[in-house]
């Protein structure tokens, strides 16, 4: 008889609320989270994050989330993007995305994920400083050429 495999703790660097590197750079209105790649203020990203029309969306994905076990994923749907969450192992999370056309997964705690997640209420408002971020997102689709 094979006996059951233990799960690994993932030893892998992941974005913590309690970072001393200061990665987050905001949240912009349309929940997109700007994070500065490994700490790197010269390389600012935006994952697409979660939006939901009601709570009890918000509830049913949040459910989903946090019953997430290692090998499983779950995929976060906006009008113009989508974003793939991982769950690598106990406490270690990968949001895939694509950085300067290579996809890239982030890794993040538990908890650090849990309350980006949490942003999607619909009684939430970013912070004033953070407006200007959404205003960099539309800028970047008023650039990108347009495919027929």
């Amino acid at each position: 008889m094979i006996p059951p495999r233990k799960a690994l703790f993932c030893l892998s660097p992941r974005y913590r609320l309690d970072d001393e590197s200061l990665w987050l750079e905001g949240i912009d209105p349309s929940r997109h989270y700007w994070i500065a790649v490994n700490g790197d203020k010269n390389l600012v990203v935006a994952i697409p994050g979660l939006t939901v029309s009601s709570k009890s969306e918000l509830k049913q994905i949040m459910y989903k989330f946090r019953s997430l076990q290692t090998g499983e994923q779950m995929t976060l749907v906006k009008i113009a993007s989508a974003c793939t969450i991982y769950c690598v192992s106990l406490n270690c999370y990968a949001l895939e995305t694509e950085v300067n056309g290579a996809l890239v997964w982030h890794l993040f705690d538990r908890e650090t994920l849990d309350s980006l997640l949490m942003t999607a209420h619909p009684n939430w408002q970013c912070a004033p400083s953070d407006i200007d971020l959404g205003r960099k997102i539309l800028m970047r689709s008023f650039q990108q050429a347009m495919s027929y």
